[in-house]
């Protein structure tokens, strides 16, 4: 097409492969296959039978990162999560103690979750003005408090019936069931949060919540469904725990909110809002959970496995502003 100034002004659209390969979830496939190659060859156990045997006690906290992805996606975040993991899973076994049928454990966990996700959501859009970090710093102390005074100091508790247990902790061959749930919820509430209706609201919030209360979106009902989904979650987190180690105790999902949220931010989700989406996640998820397997095979110490991911986490945000200043000294 030529304008009146003679030139020829071409509409070329963008090759989708092109923006595939240098999309933030192109380059976390890339470094997950690097990151498998660096595990393999850094131990020698490291396999495809190793890491299914051994990634469900890590598995247990992607679960956490999925709803975390919607909490950063509205601008906000909850550190009361590790608690209340904690709490479910504690209440989850005193119940298994009993006698109780397992279906009554699974919705004792679930229910719990739900009611401490209920509690944040309830505060949060009762009292706007308080910060979502304070409150949930608040509930954190809260939970786990709850959790040590049925414990005891340094207390811990043992499932004496784990059938059931044994049962969910379960697999189709050599494929423990936990992926295949991960898999499922994640996919699912992937399209959520990107194609539905629901999911653009989600964004709307996370970009203005006045513009999006304003617009006619239910901003309190969103807030509130989130965290409490984000309670069942953590409820169903506790639940794959004690399948693997059949008890809790006063540290059992200590820095698990920390874990879910660099899950989701290495994932490319934005913690100020309205930006990201869970493909991200679910990739950086499993590149953190093959670390952890393939160093921990090694005996590397847990802490430094923690400085790795440390860093990982400030390399991807800040990569971002670096290729953005790339580009504006190269356009100069």
């Amino acid at each position: 097409m030529a304008g009146k100034s003679g030139r020829s002004i071409n509409n070329v659209p963008e090759s989708p492969i092109k923006h595939m390969i240098f999309s933030w979830e192109g380059i976390l496939v890339v470094l997950f296959i690097l990151v498998n190659i660096f595990c393999k060859g850094f131990s020698e156990y490291y396999n495809l039978e190793n890491l299914l045997r051994q990634m469900p006690v890590y598995l247990a906290e992607v679960f956490l990162m999925i709803p975390m992805a919607y909490i950063l996606v509205l601008g906000e975040i909850d550190i009361s999560v590790g608690a209340t993991v904690c709490l479910s899973a504690t209440l989850s076994c005193m119940m298994c103690n009993t006698g109780a049928p397992f279906i009554v454990v699974i919705l004792t966990a679930l229910i719990v979750g739900t009611v401490c996700g209920a509690v944040n959501g309830f505060i949060l859009t009762q009292f706007e003005e308080l910060p979502p970090m304070i409150v949930t710093l608040a509930t954190q102390i809260i939970f786990r408090g709850i959790a040590e005074i049925v414990l005891g100091s340094g207390g811990s508790i043992s499932a004496s019936n784990t059938d059931g247990f044994r049962l969910i902790g379960g697999k189709v061959g050599k494929i423990p069931y936990i992926l295949f749930l991960v898999l499922i919820l994640a996919v699912i509430f992937a399209v959520i949060l990107g194609k539905s209706t629901f999911g653009r609201r989600v964004y709307a919030i996370g970009t203005n919540r006045l513009t999006a209360y304003y617009s006619g979106i239910h901003v309190k009902k969103i807030r509130f469904i989130i965290y409490t989904v984000m309670g069942t979650f953590c409820g169903l987190c506790a639940l794959f725990l004690v399948a693997s180690s059949y008890g809790a105790n006063t540290t059992t999902g200590n820095g698990f909110e920390m874990d879910a949220i660099a899950m989701a931010v290495f994932g490319g989700i934005s913690s100020t809002g309205g930006k990201g989406n869970l493909a991200g996640g679910l990739i950086s998820a499993f590149i953190i959970v093959c670390l952890r397997v393939g160093l921990g095979q090694r005996n590397v110490h847990a802490q430094v496995i923690l400085l790795i991911i440390g860093v990982l986490l400030i390399c991807a945000v800040a990569l971002p502003n670096i290729i953005e200043n790339v580009k504006r000294a190269v356009k100069k």
